[in-house]
């Protein structure tokens, strides 16, 4: 990991924390024990005092000499003793008077007597003793005794009832041991505490580092837009809480980059398919004008001959106006084809849905296109006389059946024959088939695009303008079915389907 990560600071801390406390201890070890234990000492001497000072004032014999007061005797002797087991305190209680020990725990209260009397001259001189406290009835000193090393806290006194000297002393001389002996201690206790501390701290920081490890692993994925990057904590703790709110971020954040891409899939298409209206809107444009300006050429010249005189008879003046008229017509059969399209291709134009029979409907289409074979050697069959009912717009089917057969009228040879077939399985399909020339391979797919010619050079012969073909897919997919042309041996084949009626039942709704 790296050098200041959260888990080296947290054991660093923790260890210093440990050193500090330690160093504290050891300090106030050295120099605040020895002051601490002389300020307990000093106490307990003044807490002796008062007590045997109370205990020789408040004795009711008092003209009876302490010496000779058998209960109070008793009673100082209690609290001496007391005070000796507890607190390790010698003390003694001598007779000003006759200078002589009253009571003491001492096995000789004369040497408690001359060591304390000694260092209360020896005070006087300033010579190995120091007062700490005092006050009118009673001096309390650190006395050390000189060429030795022991050191006493000593009192000397008298009590209130001015006839009792009160001697107490302590030894202190073992102190400075001690403090280096608890020093020691402390050092080896606090070198094996350093040693666990350090090894708890790293085991815990590392345990509590853990998971911000790991969100710090998640976020570096998500940063790199790694969106399957997920938290696999289980605490409910802070920590836990950050995890989970990441994962259900990172979760958001796929979502939503998820649909910008879908936007973005879609707005590209869009844009493509604007660019592909408008580039089919140019190029019907330019269709429209090519196949108007022979039309608007024909009316323009043969009007301006009229206009100029040219026809003074009056068949040449029929012929022109003939001529006129036709290409009128071919002009406003376009038109009306071109908003026939437009209607069926913007979903505008709804089918009206009927059941009828399509034999028959064929039936009627080929009667009407009859004419159309007078000047040619061709025979037009159909195969089947039975009725078969279809849902659909008949009004918009006869357009499709008009037109594949006109067509295959054009386009058949001569002689020829023109074939109509029907097959009912799932749905209803219709042939056109015609003997003639093949249609090229690459022009097969083109030919429902408007204003698609094969045979551009003839196509006015009989008033082709490209659209008749591309008006039948339209009608064919608003009732969605399927339409086709492939070429076969004899020529060229036109189906399209229908759906079967469920009801036999002529001129119907479906």
């Amino acid at each position: 990991m790296h050098r200041y990560s959260i888990k080296a600071k947290l054991t660093f801390l923790i260890w210093g924390i440990i050193c500090l406390l330690f160093a504290s201890l050891f300090l106030l070890n050295t120099f605040g024990l020895e002051l601490f234990y002389r300020a307990q000492k000093v106490g307990v001497i003044k807490n002796a005092y008062e007590s045997i000072d109370k205990i020789i004032i408040t004795r009711e014999n008092k003209d009876m000499a302490i010496s000779d007061d058998t209960d109070t005797l008793k009673k100082l002797g209690n609290l001496i003793e007391s005070y000796s087991n507890k607190y390790n305190l010698s003390v003694a209680v001598v007779d000003s008077v006759t200078n002589v020990g009253v009571v003491s725990n001492e096995r000789d209260g004369e040497l408690l007597d001359k060591r304390v009397r000694a260092g209360l001259f020896d005070s006087t001189k300033g010579n190995g003793v120091t007062s700490i406290y005092k006050n009118e009835n009673y001096r309390i000193m650190i006395h050390r005794v000189q060429n030795t090393d022991y050191v006493y806290i000593e009192c000397f006194g008298y009590s209130r009832d001015n006839q009792s000297m009160i001697l107490m002393s302590t030894p202190v001389a073992g102190l400075k041991e001690s403090v280096d002996l608890s020093n020691r201690f402390l050092l080896y206790i606090g070198i094996v505490t350093l040693i666990l501390a350090t090894i708890a701290s790293y085991t815990i920081a590392r345990h509590i580092t853990k998971p911000i490890q790991d969100l710090a692993q998640v976020s570096e994925r998500l940063r790199k837009l790694d969106f399957d990057a997920q938290y696999v904590g289980n605490s409910l703790d802070e920590i836990g809480v950050l995890g989970t709110n990441m994962n259900v971020m990172a979760q958001k954040l796929k979502e939503t980059i998820a649909q910008l891409k879908e936007a973005n899939v879609l707005l590209q298409e869009d844009i493509k398919k604007k660019e592909e209206i408008d580039e089919m809107r140019r190029e019907f444009i330019a269709n429209v004008s090519h196949e108007l300006k022979t039309p608007i050429a024909l009316i323009q010249g043969y009007a301006e001959g009229l206009n100029d005189g040219l026809c003074e008879d009056e068949e040449s003046r029929n012929y022109y106006t003939e001529v006129i008229m036709d290409e009128a017509e071919k002009m406003n059969l376009m038109v009306k084809q071109l908003l026939n399209l437009s209607a069926l291709e913007s979903g505008t134009q709804s089918m009206q849905l009927s059941t009828f029979d399509i034999c028959e409907l064929i039936h009627d289409v080929m009667d009407s296109t009859k004419i159309l074979l007078v000047d040619k050697n061709v025979e037009m069959t159909l195969e089947g006389d039975a009725s078969i009912f279809v849902c659909a717009d008949e009004f918009k089917i006869e357009e499709v059946v008009t037109n594949f057969v006109s067509n295959a009228i054009h386009h058949v040879s001569e002689p020829g024959k023109i074939e109509i077939e029907l097959k009912e399985e799932d749905s209803v399909r219709v042939s056109i088939k015609n003997t003639g020339k093949n249609i090229p391979d690459e022009d097969l797919e083109h030919l429902w695009d408007k204003f698609y010619k094969v045979d551009k050079a003839h196509s006015r012969s009989y008033g082709g303008s490209g659209i008749g073909l591309s008006i039948v897919k339209a009608i064919v997919e608003a009732h969605h079915q399927h339409c086709g042309v492939y070429n076969t041996k004899e020529g060229v084949c036109f189906w399209f389907t229908l759906e079967k009626s469920l009801k036999n039942l002529d001129k119907t709704e479906c």
